[in-house]
């Protein structure tokens, strides 16, 4: 078994209202010099292989079809 992460963020310059407001959510709380917030998602992922090729292939081609919408986010896949 290889266990996986793809992390999903958001593209440079595409608008991320949820970031801002976790920013602002943070000035109020108390937390200051919080200069930038970006959110995204992370998915772990266990594959039932062994080979290692493979698996980023196979998990490189679910962030290109479902985990990520690429004309606004990146994706990185990292195998555990």
């Amino acid at each position: 078994m290889i266990k996986a992460r793809v992390t999903v963020t958001l593209k440079n310059g595409v608008l991320d209202p949820q970031g801002k407001a976790i920013e602002h959510a943070l000035g109020g709380l108390g937390f200051s010099g919080v200069d930038s917030i970006r959110q995204g998602k992370v998915f772990d992922v266990v594959l039932e292989t062994s080979d290692r090729a493979a698996a980023e292939a196979e998990l490189k081609a679910m962030a290109e079809k479902l985990l990520a919408n690429t004309v606004i986010e990146d994706y990185a896949v990292e195998v555990l």
